[in-house]
């Protein structure tokens, strides 16, 4: 990805959304633009009208930390925009060939998949930053279960379910929401990893492949996947309304990857659904190891 496109799509998509009402200015005869000028916005930011046009052609380099943080403010970014700016500064600053020299980790090490694998009652799974699952406890397989039987090679792609297969508009039952976030996480990496090959090469199948997901990656929305509510309609067990935990993982080998686990609040249906789920998993497992078992005796 060209991180200076990125730079320059971001900031003046920020400044398209801010009205002069919004920022306090008052507005005189008729004007082109509906957002805030580009004047304007280095007005309020502090800096000289030059210093903030070369920002927005794509040029982060070398500016400071209080000026982004002044023109974070006067584009009246929220926290998530807010840090997308700063990562965008340090890939900026960052030599092209140190940041290909990283890599994210796409093998999960054995003591977390046993960790993933010691919550039977919980569906667990391991992602990494292009969304691809590493891992998944059996529960994670059985909620999941159309993401695995799709006939697509593993590891199996959460955005690319969601835009590419025509199941995934009736298995969430808030299909544009899911949706969004996950276009909004995906550029959130982008910022992170601007050089990530496999990153650019989902992208540009997505957006070759999909209008809605092209049309949503234009909007350069940011969207941290860390915790929230899910609506399911499971083709089993009927709806589910669970909630995910993101949990990253620590270790600087693991660099990218982060467990997801998902729970239902005690005492609701879902929860019921959720234990009705995990019997008809175990029961479909045993159902698929009998044959062999038969044929061993």
């Amino acid at each position: 990805m060209d991180n200076s496109s990125e730079i320059r799509t971001f900031l003046r998509s920020r400044r398209d959304r801010v009205t002069p009402e919004q920022a306090g200015l008052p507005v005189y005869g008729n004007r082109r633009v509906s957002g805030l000028r580009r004047g304007e916005l280095a007005m309020l930011a502090g800096v000289s009208v030059e210093y903030y046009t070369r920002m927005e052609r794509g040029n982060l380099s070398g500016v400071s930390d209080s000026v982004l943080d002044a023109v974070a403010g006067a584009l009246r970014l929220n926290e998530t925009e807010r840090d997308h700016l700063y990562a965008l500064a340090r890939a900026a600053n960052t030599s092209p060939a140190r940041a290909r020299r990283r890599s994210v980790r796409s093998t999960v090490r054995p003591s977390i998949e046993r960790i993933v694998n010691g919550m039977p009652d919980l569906p667990a799974f391991v992602r990494n930053n292009r969304f691809d699952v590493l891992a998944a406890n059996p529960l994670a397989r059985a909620l999941h279960c159309e993401w695995f039987d799709g006939g697509v090679a593993e590891p199996v792609n959460t955005v690319r379910f969601v835009f590419l297969d025509p199941r995934a508009a009736s298995f969430y039952g808030d299909w544009e929401r899911v949706a969004r976030q996950g276009v909004g996480s995906l550029r959130v990496e982008v910022a992170k990893n601007p050089y990530d090959r496999e990153l650019s090469n989902l992208i540009g199948e997505l957006s070759t492949r999909s209008d809605v997901f092209r049309k949503m990656w234009g909007a350069h929305d940011v969207h941290v996947y860390n915790e929230g509510t899910k609506r399911f309609r499971h083709p089993v067990v009927g709806d589910l309304e669970l909630v995910h935990e993101a949990l990253a993982l620590p270790a600087p080998g693991d660099t990218g990857l982060s467990i997801t686990v998902y729970s239902a609040e005690p005492g609701t249906p879902s929860e019921d659904a959720l234990r009705l789920l995990a019997s008809w998993a175990a029961t479909s497992q045993d159902a698929s190891v009998a044959p062999a078992d038969a044929d061993d005796r």
